[in-house]
């Protein structure tokens, strides 16, 4: 990766064991942690910063802000830390992780209140060593052992559950946390705690001071840009923007609103043709998954180097904070489909709500389960998993709806979106911003909705909606799902198209189970999707212990006919 932060709980020597000094633009060693960070933007504001004193050490790796005029917040953080102690948590703005060893009180390291940027560790070389890069972290460890259950949800569900890694020895900070040198503690920012204020208003004028504060961002500027509704917010706040990035077909439905919602505001807008580049998942793509997440959600990786912008914007889980993206809506059958209704289910199945979100697909997993080398039932496994999961976040959040989007919050599937643009770019995460976290901890999920979000960003621009999305026409959900079926049975009719390219097309087209599972041929008829969740296990295992041969030994094995002819049978073995 071109960024990294990577540490040890003791001194430099102890550091040394593991890394080279060299590796890292600058390495700090406090009275009980060392900690390198490569980031060669640490002089940005707004960014990744450094800084020691008599008082100790701080770093703070990521985007982070600060009240006042401060543009070192490693320097600010240090100084709140040492007078205000764990309330300076509450203030420091952004998408980080905060290494802070105080010469007077004990070391730790800690997250930003959503986990928006991973911490892994590990005790099993002796000493506690941790990172942003789960592959390095890994490579600490003589013999990583493959974590069965980890590897599992990830293969049904696409996302590793908790605090799970892909190896036995290795694990991550849970959401809102810190880790010491002999334990974790959990930080009590996450919490929802929901009253009654002006919905509208209050995230209207949150929005507006969080962009303000992500315009301070240096360079040429771009956004990538959908036709939708969350990523569009930008452009009338931050003017500088330069340049839209949209991956599609310059036809394509979801390219053409796109373009046009870039034009209204000025600013140019470039198409990625969905070609090779689109799927193709090899180590460069798969390390931002870390193991636990798919490299799929990263739409543009294969376009990075024709991406001429120093900043990137982008509109991720503005759904999930603002929308209501994981609470439960009550629904209704129309021509065959579930169609949401204008309210909340009030009485939600946590684990059946939790899957479709997810993405489990009961049939393609029962063909994986087949190929694979473990032997497990994958639908009570996922089930399993998931009530386990949203159990585990009960004392974030009192009722069902809450907890069922604090669970889809610390397991968010997408983040290697944003991991791969931090690690090119200066990357906001608007949805990050500590204000409009506590809007969404703080507002009821009745009023966690499309229509409060709209409301609030036409109080930053009322021609914000001159455009709308291709596929929602209407004002109101039942209508666009009416004319959403009337155009699927009507053959003069053109549907609406989804936003993202058609992947099936696309990995058969440029023949990538040859280029990426060439001698695993039976694993070719399942769906792409889990294709491409072998193929990240196998080159993120291959890398994270420099053998590219040994996740094939865990995640999938043929056996040798018994016949004598040397012929390969398709039939996994079991562990």
């Amino acid at each position: 990766m071109n960024k990294e932060l990577f540490g040890v709980f003791g001194s430099i020597e102890v550091f040394e064991r593991y890394r080279s000094v060299e590796a890292f633009d600058d390495v700090l060693t406090g009275t009980e942690i060392t900690v390198g960070i490569r980031d060669h933007d640490l002089v940005t504001p707004g960014w990744s910063a450094r800084y020691a004193d008599e008082r100790g050490i701080c770093v703070v790796w990521g985007e982070a802000y600060v009240p006042g005029d401060e543009t070192n917040a490693a320097r600010w953080l240090l100084e709140q830390y040492d007078s205000e102690g764990e309330a300076a948590f509450d203030v420091l703005n952004g998408s980080y992780l905060a290494v802070v060893d105080p010469v007077d009180d004990d070391a730790f390291v800690a997250t930003d209140p959503v986990r928006s940027r991973e911490c892994f560790y590990t005790d099993e070389p002796g000493v506690r060593t941790f990172g942003t890069d789960a592959a390095s972290v890994a490579q600490t460890v003589d013999a990583p052992s493959v974590n069965r259950n980890a590897v599992l949800e990830y293969l049904h569900l696409g996302v590793t559950l908790g605090e799970k890694a892909a190896f036995e020895e290795l694990s991550r900070l849970p959401i809102d946390s810190r880790l010491t040198q002999s334990g974790v503690e959990s930080f009590e920012r996450f919490v929802y705690r929901p009253h009654q204020f002006d919905y509208v208003e209050e995230l209207a004028n949150r929005l507006k001071r969080a962009l303000e504060r992500r315009s301070i961002l240096p360079g040429r500027k771009g956004l990538l840009l959908s036709a939708g509704y969350d990523s569009r917010i930008f452009l009338p706040t931050i003017p500088d923007i330069e340049r839209c990035y949209t991956v599609g077909t310059s036809s394509a439905q979801e390219v053409t609103g796109a373009r046009r919602v870039a034009t209204q505001y000025g600013a140019d807008h470039v198409a990625f043709e969905p070609d090779e580049r689109y799927l193709l998942a090899d180590e460069s793509k798969t390390r931002y998954g870390q193991g636990i997440k798919e490299s799929l959600h990263i739409h543009h990786a294969g376009y990075t180097d024709e991406i001429n912008v120093d900043t990137m914007y982008h509109g991720l889980l503005c759904d999930t904070f603002f929308r209501g993206h994981f609470t439960a809506q009550d629904t209704i059958e129309l021509f065959g489909t579930e169609v949401p209704r204008n309210r909340l289910d009030p009485d939600p199945n946590p684990v059946d709500s939790l899957l479709g979100k997810f993405g489990y697909d009961r049939e393609s997993s029962e063909a994986l389960a087949e190929r694979i080398a473990f032997d497990e039932d994958p639908e009570p496994f996922v089930r399993d998993a998931i009530a386990a999961e949203f159990d585990a976040v009960g004392d974030r959040a009192v009722t069902t709806q809450n907890s069922l989007t604090c669970c889809g919050i610390a397991n968010q599937p997408s983040i290697p979106f944003h991991n791969h643009l931090a690690d090119n770019f200066f990357a906001s995460f608007l949805a990050a911003d500590i204000e409009l976290v506590r809007w969404h901890l703080e507002t009821p999920p009745a009023h966690r909705t499309t229509e409060t979000f709209l409301e609030a960003c036409e109080r930053l621009d009322p021609d914000i909606l001159h455009h709308r999305p291709p596929d929602r026409p209407h004002d109101v959900t039942l209508l666009n799902e009416a004319e959403r079926f009337v155009r699927r049975k009507t053959p003069l009719l053109e549907p609406f198209e989804p936003p993202w390219p058609d992947r099936r097309w696309i990995f058969e087209h440029y023949g990538l189970d040859q280029k990426l599972l060439p001698d695993l041929e039976h694993v070719h008829g399942l769906p792409v999707r889990h294709k491409l969740r072998l193929n990240d296990l196998n080159r993120w295992i291959g890398a994270s212990t420099d053998d590219a041969n040994n996740a094939r030994s865990w995640l999938y094995r043929e056996s040798v006919a018994g016949d004598g002819s040397g012929d390969r049978s398709t039939r996994p073995l079991p562990l």
